[in-house]
């Protein structure tokens, strides 16, 4: 399982609650993108509309610009693929208040890509204070262990 594009930033800024894993539908020149490496995750969400799934503002360059579309868009929608009972769960889980879709990270299964993308609160100010005081204390407390 390779890992391509990975939203660091979505662990720190949300509580991750629980986790999803959905197809994508692109075209052939993402996957070759993607594949190369060139995706970003950051400022994406999952949105549902009618009753499906769509990554948005997920931007993929072109793999080779001179051979792209013209009407090529690198930050439209895209597809989540998920069975209709996920989609149903997901639905009223994401209508709670405060709770959001964020895709954590792309990677391939069985040479398909895949999104896995998680339902998070997020953190208030505090929250991340502690967490950034936490994490420099264990790393006090290891380089006092390594002298």
């Amino acid at each position: 399982m390779k890992i391509f594009a990975e939203n660091r930033r979505a662990k720190f800024d949300y509580e991750i609650l629980e986790t999803y894993e959905a197809g994508l539908v692109l075209f052939g020149h993402e996957v070759k993108a993607i594949k190369t490496g060139h995706i970003s995750l950051s400022n994406s969400f999952v949105v549902i509309k009618n009753n499906e799934l769509y990554l948005i503002n997920s931007f993929v360059p072109p793999y080779q610009p001179k051979n792209t579309p013209s009407d090529y868009d690198p930050e439209r929608s895209r597809k989540l693929l998920l069975q209709k009972q996920e989609i149903r769960s997901l639905i009223g889980k994401s209508k709670a208040k405060g709770l959001t879709l964020l895709p954590l990270r792309v990677y391939t299964k069985k040479n398909k890509l895949k999104l896995e993308f998680a339902i998070g609160r997020g953190k208030r100010k505090i929250d991340k204070r502690e967490q950034i005081k936490k994490r420099d204390i264990e790393r006090e407390m290891e380089r006092n262990l390594r002298e």
